[in-house]
């Protein structure tokens, strides 16, 4: 019986211990202040947005204080103008996973919030600004907000990974562009005069569609007619959203530097996809001092314009020398009247092909441009 009474004064303790805990240790959130001053950028302060991946602009504002006493989270939030930031446009975490009472922001992601804004690219606008402290469950706006003064650039807050040229006028239907540098495409192409094409992130036309309006790439559906049928050189600068260039290529053909010219039946056909090529004997150039093979190519444009395709800089071996391996045949792009003559721009054949019909094939619409001599197909 005395153990039973025991325990059960021990049960009823417990009853009131956890009774008593339970009402002191009531969950209370804690408490935050507001931010109550937004130092940069300054209000009605004007920035000229780049496309550049590393530009950026440092939000600065006042700090906020917690009743626990433990330092606050931040955000940056953007609404329109005269807005009042009950559905702003957009949020961004202050450096330092929120912690820090400034923000670190590219300006590519100005340029995007912009657009959301209604900004056109290439346009000013204004937007406002402003900061919410986080405590726990309890938030606090500031006060005070600023506006900022955006000039966009013309270019795409998301550049494509890949990008085809798609439509009627293409050779195939679609063909792929390759990437000579961050957010540069370029393709060589058999484009029908009369009918049209775009630009598409997919192969299929089935992602993001691009279109040529003018000098300018927006995204859209319209598409783009060549007047004539031909082969066209068509680069991108996605970074500004331009059409860089647009020139039918006229012939491309195997230079031989001894005879400063293209010689009879040296000329390169067109192929498909960004290959030219052609069954050349490969006769040397007779001199007064022996016999010559320094080669290299020359793209001429229907309008008149050429375009030196050679190798890089002073280059006096042959294959399997030193530079040897495939790297000798890449092309360079140099313009005719470069101060490094035509003697420097040049490759040698390989012996083995001397006086021989060999294919010589010039392939681009590839990560690195590229050129060939081998026995004939």
């Amino acid at each position: 019986m005395k153990k039973k009474i025991v325990k059960a004064l021990g049960l009823i303790a417990g009853v009131m211990m956890i009774s008593s805990c339970t009402e002191e240790m009531e969950w209370r959130d804690s408490g935050v202040s507001a931010p109550a001053e937004l130092f940069a950028p300054t209000d009605n302060q004007s920035i000229t947005l780049q496309s550049s991946a590393t530009a950026s602009v440092v939000f600065d504002w006042g700090s906020a204080h917690s009743e626990d006493g433990i330092a606050p989270n931040y955000e940056v939030v953007f609404d329109k103008a005269g807005g009042d930031f009950s559905t702003p446009l957009y949020k961004v975490t202050a450096d330092v996973g929120g912690t820090y009472n400034r923000a670190t922001i590219l300006h590519k992601t100005l340029n995007m919030i912009a657009g959301m804004a209604g900004i056109e690219s290439g346009q000013s606008g204004s937007l406002q600004w402003t900061v919410i402290a986080y405590r726990g469950l309890s938030s606090a706006k500031a006060t005070v907000a600023n506006a900022v003064n955006l000039t966009r650039f013309f270019g795409f807050d998301e550049i494509p990974g890949s990008l085809y040229l798609v439509g009627d006028a293409v050779e195939g239907g679609s063909i792929s562009c390759v990437a000579p540098a961050n957010g540069e495409y370029e393709v060589f192409v058999k484009l029908e005069g009369g009918k049209s094409f775009t630009m598409n992130s997919a192969a299929d036309g089935s992602g993001t569609s691009f279109c040529i309006d003018g000098d300018r790439i927006r995204e859209g559906n319209d598409g783009y007619t060549v007047g004539k049928t031909g082969i066209y050189r068509v680069s991108m600068d996605f970074n500004v959203a331009s059409l860089t260039l647009m020139k039918e290529v006229q012939s491309m053909g195997m230079f031989l530097c001894e005879k400063n010219a293209i010689p009879d039946g040296w000329e390169l056909n067109y192929e498909g996809n960004g290959v030219w090529a052609n069954n050349i004997k490969l006769d040397r150039a007779v001199t007064s001092w022996g016999s010559d093979e320094r080669y290299r190519f020359l793209m001429t444009y229907v309008d008149g314009s050429q375009v030196v395709w050679g190798a890089i800089g002073t280059n006096d071996s042959k294959p399997g020398g030193a530079p040897a391996g495939d790297i000798y045949y890449k092309l360079y792009e140099y313009s005719p009247s470069d101060p490094a003559d035509r003697w420097s721009l040049k490759w040698k054949w390989d012996s083995q092909f001397d006086g021989v019909l060999s294919r010589v094939s010039v392939t681009f619409n590839v990560p690195v441009y590229t050129h060939y001599i081998e026995p004939p197909k």
